[in-house]
């Protein structure tokens, strides 16, 4: 039970942070799209970017799922062992 917590915590961290990334980029390009849009548009048309805008939403979507349970998937074994105790880490000796 403590894995599927752990990784669903990792999945919802995933996706904080795709959201936070399509939030800068969007804000970026609206930016230029509104300052001079024949230069930044490629010659679409709005109804063209708000397509882009929803597949890339969805793309990035299930990159954060995936990113977010890869990433608990890779560093449950790495924090915990096999019945779910913390790993300590060995004492520095000099």
């Amino acid at each position: 039970m403590k894995k599927y917590i752990y990784i669903s915590c990792f999945i919802v961290l995933g996706l904080i942070l795709q959201q936070f990334i399509h939030t800068i980029v969007e804000i970026w390009y609206i930016e230029l799209l509104t300052i001079n849009f024949d230069a930044y548009g490629f010659g679409w048309s709005w109804d063209t970017w708000f397509l882009v805008h929803h597949i890339g939403s969805v793309i990035l979507l299930i990159a954060g799922i995936l990113t977010g349970y890869f990433g608990g998937r890779y560093f449950w074994p790495k924090l915990y062992d096999e019945n779910g105790k913390v790993r300590f880490p060995k004492p520095w000796r000099i």
